[in-house]
């Protein structure tokens, strides 16, 4: 498997998880009374231990401290693990936990939109008519989605939007802000330290081991353990796996594969209400993964003659 497609793999199987973990949490948040600060907080810190235990079986465990060794590379781990890693929990599953998993990370995928503007304010890209394509259709897309196509009401409450929309901001950052760091740790010890960091700055607000767990049945077990394994340990390192052989804005664009897992997992499993236009605002954004794909096979095409 060359790099460009174990990139890609990482990145649509990372999203796959990602999507899914929320539909799970949605589960979890709205049939066993979990709550959401006790979750992300426990998600991580579990999430974190897993990743770096698995890194020093395979690397040493002395290996997985290095990175605290250098006092700049510390800084930007701290600030990563809280203004990237628990803000983008912590909004996402706020989000969820207010609106539903469907909406939630589609919001979460206004992320390209803002990467792009990033790039584009920093002079570091320019504005190609993909990229417009792709503004156009996120926009659309989001705008379906959120009024279903009535201009009077949103579909989901306010607050909902709102961590939605934070959510998106603070994929962009962790999306962006992860490149240095991975070009000199690995992404398992990178991810893991910003998990525990997370996880451990949300603890002061509310400790994990403030839960009434005799009134968990055997399926809420079952569910925070795939949302600990699977929705949140490999779906955030195949995610940031992934930008070490894609560049940031493919890991984004392609991840919003995350919506359609969520999409169909809610509507299917969970039967929540989906209208006609809401619809449509998805296959916008599933028409972005495409146009991308397209943009892609096209460079790659040109660079090659």
């Amino acid at each position: 498997m060359n790099h460009k497609k174990r990139g890609l793999f990482l990145v649509i199987t990372g999203a796959a998880f990602w999507g899914i973990g929320g539909t799970v949490s949605q589960k979890l948040f709205q049939h066993y009374a979990i709550e959401v600060n006790w979750l992300v907080t426990t998600r991580l810190l579990l999430s974190g231990c897993l990743l770096l235990a698995m890194q020093g079986v395979r690397k040493g465990y002395s290996h997985i401290f290095d990175v605290w060794k250098d006092k700049k590379t510390a800084g930007q781990l701290l600030l990563f693990g809280l203004l990237g890693m628990l803000a983008v929990q912590y909004t996402y599953m706020a989000s969820i936990s207010l609106g539903n998993a469907a909406v939630a990370t589609l919001l979460q995928y206004t992320a390209p939109v803002m990467i792009i503007i990033y790039l584009l304010l920093r002079k570091q890209t320019t504005f190609t008519r993909n990229d417009l394509m792709t503004v156009s259709l996120v926009l659309l897309g989001c705008f379906l989605l959120l009024t279903n196509g009535s201009f009077s009401q949103l579909s989901v409450p306010l607050p909902s939007v709102i961590w939605g929309i934070l959510s998106g901001v603070a994929l962009a950052f962790y999306t962006l802000y992860a490149v240095p760091l991975l070009a000199k740790y690995d992404s398992m010890v990178i991810v893991g330290w910003a998990m525990l960091i997370g996880g451990f700055a949300l603890s002061f607000i509310h400790p994990p081991w403030q839960m009434n767990f005799a009134n968990l049945s055997s399926d809420a077990y079952g569910y925070l353990i795939f949302v600990i394994l699977f929705g949140t340990m490999l779906a955030f390192w195949f995610y940031i796996e992934s930008l070490q052989y894609l560049s940031p804005k493919e890991t984004s664009l392609l991840g919003s594969l995350e919506p359609l897992t969520a999409v169909l997992t809610t509507v299917v499993w969970l039967h929540e209400p989906f209208g006609m236009f809401q619809w449509l605002g998805t296959l916008c954004i599933i028409g972005m993964i495409i146009l991308v794909a397209l943009g892609s096979s096209s460079k790659k095409n040109i660079n090659t003659t």
